[in-house]
């Protein structure tokens, strides 16, 4: 048995999933309010027997590893290893020549976590940093012990010879960045009176450290952080979203500052969505550990030259990573923590209203160019279509197409003749960038549950399966999972579930026969009838009307006649589609 296999054995999926959604046994399964959405009747069910979950409210679902890659926003081998230190299980025993190295990590956790509160314990004895810390910072008891705030002693050698003293090596010291090469190469501890505030991964683990100066001397620099080690890398972490994780779920968006110290503040005045960079180099790699928890992150960074640029160079990285990006204008000047020293409810307010980053982009360049000169034009025109003409959605395209003729006051056709006659860099291609709150999203979900309800009827009700042929056909449906168990029942009609033979998609196929027990159950085969006719038409409708859709876009981006004649074509096909449909009804 190998340790996926071994952890699957001992998992019991409705305490597992208990810890994180308070759950109600309902007959056979178990019940409770979707920790994606906030929905206030329960559709989120567990089912031990078929050792799946699913959750109606947002359509997600799967195995026990599913849920704890969802919720703790990690990767397969996280989910397993948290998994495995839930059921008790010896990952180290099934490893080989990586087990020494796992075994070195587990070491630099433990020292790490040692170190941070040796730091606690010396802001606690240290009257004069916890008076910067609750009186000019206002940082609160709750706040300084849930962010595990310290102090460093300025001694040299304090957290070295404590550490030291509990058994570490001055090799592990080193490894874990806590100490450095100092004066006549004697090693010295890295941080020497400053405060403390512990870098944690995503599951609060301590990786590392950022430190700040209490000292108004200018020749030293304001922050430090700990060196990248095997535990931290800077490009790679988010600042506090081991603590915003389930506030970012719940509310559907993050909220993304440059500072440690403004997440805290932010989290203290009720925004608990916040999350900061090390600075001000974001990364496509932050980014989409914040997509685990949300596709909407709405940043935040100081208005200065380098925050601003910063904020530009995010605009393509958000499309890379498939995130949406929106900006959160503080018309104020300050940041985050200064704002909310001034009045919290200011910032409450701010993050509600995120101006979308290509509108910002349009407006800061509208700004700093005169766009009435034939040179502003020119350059204005450079600098949008370099990112316009990356984009991957023709109806998005289009529309910032005409946007940037109105700013300009030119005509479309004279944009898009300056691009293809290669007067603009053509750009790395970019990914599209999708408000997640657009009706295309929502559209999207309800025509991947309508594809899932009509697919659970055709798995359990064989005398159904009259409607798999028709009018709908494979590529009509919304998702590869979809596609292929209408593939499997299509060619096993006689079939019945249990002797289905499919690959790779066998979760899927329990969470199916777990959505048909939940909704259909106990009707009767002339209502299941009738709603299987209904969800047939609806997929047929939903299918057409995504593709008049593109169409409709197509039609005004074409320049030949015999290129309108085939969307002509194409259109007339799915209109004899539609009719078809409704005489099979």
């Amino acid at each position: 048995m190998d340790a996926v296999e071994e952890v699957r054995s001992r998992v019991i999926i409705e305490d597992v999933i208990g810890e994180y959604v308070p759950l109600k046994r309902s007959g056979r399964n178990w019940k409770g309010l979707s920790p994606f959405t906030s929905e206030k009747t329960p559709s989120f069910i567990v089912s031990p027997e078929k050792q799946i979950w699913k959750d109606f409210s947002s359509g997600k679902g799967g195995s026990v590893f599913d849920f704890i890659m969802e919720v703790e926003g990690t990767d397969f081998k996280g989910a397993l290893e948290i998994l495995a230190r839930k059921t008790g299980v010896d990952l180290d025993q099934y490893r080989s020549s990586s087990g020494g190295n796992s075994k070195q990590k587990e070491r630099l956790y433990e020292l790490l976590d040692l170190s941070a509160k040796f730091y606690q314990v010396q802001l606690s004895k240290n009257m004069d940093v916890l008076n910067y810390v609750s009186k000019e910072r206002r940082f609160n008891k709750e706040s300084i012990v849930l962010w595990r705030l310290g102090y460093s002693p300025n001694t040299g050698d304090a957290l070295s010879s404590f550490c030291k003293k509990q058994g570490y090596s001055e090799s592990e010291l080193k490894n874990a960045g806590l100490t450095s090469q100092s004066y006549r190469n004697k090693t010295a501890d890295m941080f020497r009176g400053r405060l403390m505030i512990p870098l944690q991964d995503v599951q609060g683990r301590v990786i590392g450290f950022t430190a700040r100066t209490l000292e108004a001397d200018t020749n030293q620099p304001k922050y430090i952080n700990t060196p990248q080690t095997i535990l931290y890398d800077k490009s790679r972490h988010v600042y506090g979203l081991n603590n915003a994780k389930t506030a970012i779920r719940k509310s559907n968006f993050a909220v993304l500052t440059e500072g440690n110290l403004d997440v805290i503040a932010s989290h203290q005045a009720g925004v608990s969505e916040a999350v900061a960079t090390a600075g001000t180099a974001i990364t496509e790699h932050q980014l989409k550990a914040l997509s685990r928890f949300s596709g909407d992150i709405r940043l935040c960074f100081d208005s200065d030259k380098a925050g601003l640029n910063a904020t530009e160079r995010a605009i393509p990285l958000a499309a890379k990573a498939k995130v949406s990006l929106s900006i959160i204008n503080l018309s104020s000047g300050k940041d985050p923590d200064e704002l909310i020293r001034e009045n919290p409810k200011l910032w409450q307010e701010a993050i509600t209203k995120p101006q979308y980053a290509l509108d910002w982009l349009i407006a800061r360049y509208t700004e700093l160019l005169d766009v009435t000169s034939a040179r502003g034009k020119r350059e204005f025109s450079d600098k949008m279509l370099s990112v316009i003409n990356g984009l991957d959605d023709p109806v998005e395209k289009d529309h910032y197409l005409n946007v940037i003729a109105k700013v300009l006051n030119v005509r479309v056709s004279a944009l898009s003749e300056k691009f293809s006659k290669g007067q603009v860099e053509e750009p790395k291609r970019i990914k599209v960038i999708k408000n997640i709150n657009e009706p295309m999203d929502k559209n999207q979900a309800e025509y991947i549950k309508t594809q899932d309800k009509f697919l659970a009827l055709m798995l359990k009700r064989t005398t159904l399966r009259e409607f798999i042929s028709g009018s709908l056909t494979k590529d009509m449906l919304p998702s590869e999972n979809g596609k292929k168990l209408y593939e499997a029942i299509s060619k096993q009609k006689d079939v019945s579930v249990d002797k289905l033979k499919v690959k790779n998609i066998e979760d899927y196929v329990k969470i199916e026969v777990l959505l048909y027990e939940e909704l259909y159950q106990g009707l009767e085969l002339d209502e299941l009838h009738d709603e299987a006719a209904r969800l047939q038409a609806d997929l047929v409708h939903k299918f057409v009307k995504k593709q008049k859709d593109k169409i409709a876009v197509d039609q005004k981006q074409v320049s030949s006649e015999s290129d309108r004649r085939l969307l002509l074509e194409k259109d007339k096909e799915l209109n004899l589609l539609l009719t078809k449909v409704k005489g099979e009804i």
